[in-house]
């Protein structure tokens, strides 16, 4: 059994890199399969869903070469319909790019139901919606999603009734080799879907408007291989910015686009703490206790729902009552328990909103990681804490963090990761 083990208390220091975005990477490693050809993706993280992710390309036929730490050389060339491992498509959210990509490359698709953390409901009804305006047949029995177009896919319109990442990404996915135009409404803004719309133009795609709540996409004959450059985690650049104002610290987080990070460096800054940024890095001191503030997650540019967690973590440490709204998820509070063991003053009303009075000091406890974004907080919560914390089912941080006990150690915390025998192998 794997765990993290924190000696807290101490103040980060330092400069970090950060890693390519998870949440761009899997969209772009999947519709490496529309190109039928040889894509070499740059800055690719080292993290357990884009090892799932390749696993299930190279099960398609795909042949996957690293090529570098962070490289990798994709040739979709060979890749057939409907072989996507369904024990592997269960273990990822982003596995649902497959069901876009697959209809898109061959007109029909057959992939199961995609996994990922438990923050909540996460439908895919909007997905269905789109596949279906573009003129395919969608069915959801005996544990697989089918999606079938007999007479191709056709360019239409689509509005979706709520902002989804997941839905935009995946019509972006099914409608680039449609014939005619597709526009989409009411798109999803975030950064991972211009990179993603970025790729495919790259690949010889017409996608114009991401970025926006309107996006363009005509439809072309083909694609062609490209190199091209994953764009920098503004999710683990917001949670090391988090993690520098939790420790009283004085971190520059380098390789990062700070328009990215807009939402988090103002918050940080109305709650005290001190941010500049120098072209690509964002420099995060905080060198007293940090004030009270009101959080409400929002689609981008919003405030992100993915640091919702690792911000109120920190409102744990502030002074005063801070509240916490989430309006993405409506089960993400789960690590609110484990915060409580470390003697946090939080509480949840109706499941949507945080109620947290700062404490002096958080006290170190055995914890365990709920999700990925939740197990992030605990770790933030764990530096910060007096004594010796574990967190337990690192699995499911390791799914988004690049070598986060290397980074953060690196920064001057005591942090490390260690393996135990789990229970069973202890009474054998």
């Amino acid at each position: 059994m794997d765990k993290i083990v924190i000696s807290g208390g101490k103040r980060l220091q330092g400069s970090v890199p950060i890693s390519g975005f998870k949440n761009a990477a899997l969209p772009i490693l999947v519709a490496t399969v529309l190109t039928g050809d040889v894509c070499v993706i740059e800055n690719v993280p080292s993290i357990s869903d884009v090892e799932i992710t390749l696993q299930i390309l190279r099960a398609m036929g795909a042949s996957v070469r690293m090529t570098g730490k962070n490289t990798v050389e994709i040739n979709t060339k060979n890749v057939r319909q409907g072989q996507t491992p369904p024990e592997l498509i269960g273990k990822i959210r982003g596995s649902t790019y497959f069901i876009g990509a697959e209809l898109g490359r061959f007109g029909r698709a057959h992939v199961g139901w995609p996994g990922g953390c438990d923050i909540g409901n996460r439908p895919i009804d909007q997905h269905v919606k789109a596949f279906e305006a573009l003129g395919a047949v969608v069915t959801t029995d005996s544990g697989f999603i089918d999606a079938e177009a007999a007479n191709g896919l056709r360019g239409s319109s689509v509005y979706f009734d709520s902002t989804s990442v997941g839905a935009t990404a995946n019509l972006i996915l099914a409608a680039v080799l449609a014939d005619g135009m597709t526009v989409v409404d009411n798109a999803a803004r975030e950064p991972h879907i211009v990179d993603l719309a970025n790729f495919l133009n790259t690949c010889g795609a017409n996608i114009t408007g991401a970025g926006t709540d309107v996006i363009k996409i005509k439809g072309v004959p083909a694609l062609h291989g490209c190199s091209y450059s994953i764009i920098p985690d503004m999710i683990e650049a917001g949670t090391f910015m988090i993690a520098a104002a939790a420790t009283g610290g004085r971190v520059r987080i380098d390789g990062v686009i700070p328009k990215h990070m807009e939402s988090l460096s103002a918050k940080l800054e109305e709650m005290g703490a001190r941010i500049e940024e120098v072209d690509e890095s964002i420099l995060v001191s905080a060198d007293r206790r940090l004030d009270k503030t009101t959080v409400k997650t929002l689609p981008y540019p919003g405030f992100p729902t993915d640091l919702q967690p690792q911000i109120a973590t920190l409102l744990c440490l502030c002074d005063g009552v801070s509240h916490v709204t989430e309006t993405i998820f409506e089960n993400r509070f789960k690590y609110v328990d484990e915060l409580q063991k470390m003697g946090a003053s939080v509480r949840v009303v109706n499941g949507k909103t945080a109620i947290i009075e700062g404490v002096p000091q958080l006290s170190a406890a055995a914890l365990r990681a709920m999700d990925l974004r939740g197990g992030a907080a605990l770790i933030i919560a764990a530096l910060a804490a007096d004594g010796v914390s574990s967190i337990t089912n690192i699995g499911s941080i390791e799914r988004g963090y690049d070598n986060i006990c290397g980074k953060l150690a690196a920064l001057g915390a005591d942090i490390k990761k260690v393996t135990e025998p789990d229970e069973a192998t202890v009474a054998v």
